[in-house]
């Protein structure tokens, strides 16, 4: 991996994201846990580059994001799409998704990324906010929570993206 600078990055913030997928990885060479994203968004904020994710209480990742500051979002190519998608519908509760998705755990910048991403975004929490329906000015918003997730509102994290490698 070689360090770059985000601007760096040719692709469009939603392809990455919504079009590509990723995942958002987080914890320490002892224990660790990933998950596929597809919601997001890439910008600034307060003078920083800045990630913005989007994760639901339940997932095994939460409760990483809630005790660890670091994080990453890594980016792969559309071959790599099967183990994404076994990273989004698997949990690490259960088995050990980067060995069960053919993904190679790589330790950096107190964080844990994998070595067939082809960018990798680390990222340090600067703030959270618990997403509810009386936060949504758009009615439409709730559609996306269907019966099985009612209650089950997302968590939006703020961080600033710290460094961002290339493969």
């Amino acid at each position: 991996m070689k360090e770059i600078n985000i601007r760096d990055i040719k692709v469009s913030a939603p392809e990455l994201i919504s079009d590509g997928w990723g995942l958002v990885t987080c914890g320490t060479g002892e224990k660790f846990n990933t998950m596929t994203v597809s919601w997001g968004a890439l910008g600034e904020i307060w003078g920083k580059d800045a990630a913005f994710i989007f994760i639901r209480k339940r997932r095994y990742t939460y409760e990483f994001l809630e005790s660890n500051s670091l994080f990453t979002l890594s980016f792969y190519d559309k071959k790599h799409r099967d183990a994404l998608t076994l990273c989004g519908k698997k949990s690490g509760r259960d088995i050990d998704k980067p060995a069960s998705a053919g993904l190679t755990p790589l330790f950096t910048d107190g964080t844990v990324t994998f070595g067939e991403a082809k960018y990798t975004l680390v990222c340090r929490i600067m703030g959270a906010t618990e997403l509810t329906p009386d936060t949504f000015l758009d009615s439409e918003i709730n559609d996306c929570y269907d019966e099985k997730t009612a209650g089950d509102y997302h968590k939006m994290y703020i961080a600033e993206i710290v460094k961002v490698y290339e493969n």
